[in-house]
């Protein structure tokens, strides 16, 4: 995907893999441990005892960190059959049994065939002729089968081929985190494993547009937490944990600064990861379906001005496409409809479907306001569960 033209000074937001890294458009121009053995605390870190969100805005101690937490971090390498395409990136075992989370971005180029659902005790078509090995801290390399992909909050699950029992993070809690808190990430930037940087929470609930790493289209990573650890190439799919060692993130995407030649500086200290919230029973749902059930509103829009009397300009989305018998055709809506309101939107914008069908569940009633032929109509559109192909 070719990185839109923008204009100097206008951030713009990569996903972070290896070899491969995805340019994504500019945000501006669009207005515990389950393992045994190590005598490491197993609580919960949604229960009593958890220090996520009341960490002191002091330093964490990173050697204390990393020593704890470089264990259970891995570098993901993706192999190619034509000898190009390949790359590096980042995961985390998450449970001792040898499955990893990483991003699906960084395995999207090393698998084929790998859309639809794919049960927990097989692949979901992983390319024999593009191996996807994942490497341990001590060394240990270990070929990989991936179990489950979902593009749409860019993360993917692997399993290893191991009989030994692998040191997993337990998860932290991406709701209890405050801006100023310190984190820590780990990954592998640019194939550098075990490489931890340390930064503070940023912000909170950053909605940040990323292409799909299949190249079927672009995704919200809705709710995404923001920070200045370093974060570069190859850190994708890597942990971001508090100062207790907990998950509290999958780092993901970077913003960066164009030059004047309309390449991109490196990092500028701004990184964001998919909160532990939204990757953890997108995990689980990978894990033992190899599928995630996301709603959808079944259309595809396009932002368009809307010129009030009062002299004002504010965004509505025209549909584009409505696809035949979705859940807004069943509403009565068609194309060349343009929705001016949603209800609980304040603002409609380019992402606001995306960001809607990320955060909302199957089932749930969206309440539309839209413009036909100079007309004002209201519908309730119920969400349906996306198909999958």
């Amino acid at each position: 995907m070719s990185e839109p033209a923008g204009r100097d000074g206008t951030l713009r937001f990569w996903t972070v893999f290896g070899a491969c890294v995805l340019a994504v458009v500019a945000l501006g121009a669009v207005a515990g441990w389950i393992g045994s053995g190590s005598g490491r605390d197993t609580s919960d870190a949604d229960g009593a005892g958890s220090t996520t969100g009341t960490a002191s805005h002091a330093a964490c101690n990173a050697a204390d960190v990393a020593r704890e937490v470089l264990p259970s971090v891995v570098t993901i390498e993706v192999g190619s059959s034509s000898g190009g395409g390949g790359g590096s990136g980042s995961g985390e075992v998450i449970d001792a049994s040898g499955i990893v989370l990483t991003n699906d971005h960084v395995i999207a180029d090393g698998t084929e065939g790998t859309d639809g659902a794919g049960g927990a005790d097989g692949a979901v078509g992983a390319d024999a002729d593009r191996p996807v090995t994942v490497r341990l801290d001590d060394g240990t390399e270990l070929a990989a089968t991936v179990i489950g992909r979902d593009p749409r909050t860019d993360l993917a699950v692997l399993r290893t081929d191991t009989d030994r029992r692998l040191p997993a993070l337990p998860w932290g809690s991406s709701d209890r985190l405050v801006v100023g808190e310190p984190v820590v990430a780990l990954g592998a930037p640019l194939g550098l494993s075990g490489t931890v940087t340390t930064g503070v929470v940023s912000a909170l609930g950053r909605d940040v547009p990323v292409p799909t790493g299949d190249g079927s289209g672009s995704t919200v990573l809705t709710g995404a937490i923001q920070t200045d650890a370093s974060i570069n190439p190859g850190n994708s799919g890597g942990a971001l944990v508090d100062c207790a060692g907990r998950l509290v993130g999958i780092n993901t995407a970077i913003a960066t600064v164009p030059s004047a030649s309309g390449s991109s500086s490196g990092s500028v200290g701004i990184g964001f990861a998919v909160p532990a919230a939204v990757a953890r029973p997108v995990a689980e749902a990978l894990r033992t379906d190899g599928s995630v059930a996301h709603p959808t509103l079944g259309v595809s829009t396009l932002p368009v001005a809307l010129h009030h009397a009062d002299g004002s300009v504010a965004v509505g989305l025209q549909l584009t496409a409505v696809a035949a018998q979705g859940p807004a055709a069943s509403a009565g809506l068609r194309p060349e409809d343009v929705i001016t309101a949603l209800r609980g939107v304040d603002a409609l914008h380019p992402d606001t479907i995306a960001h809607l069908e990320a955060t909302r569940d199957v089932g749930d009633d969206v309440h539309v306001t839209f413009v036909r032929d100079g007309r004002e109509h209201t519908a309730t559109i119920t969400l349906r569960a996306a198909p999958t192909s």
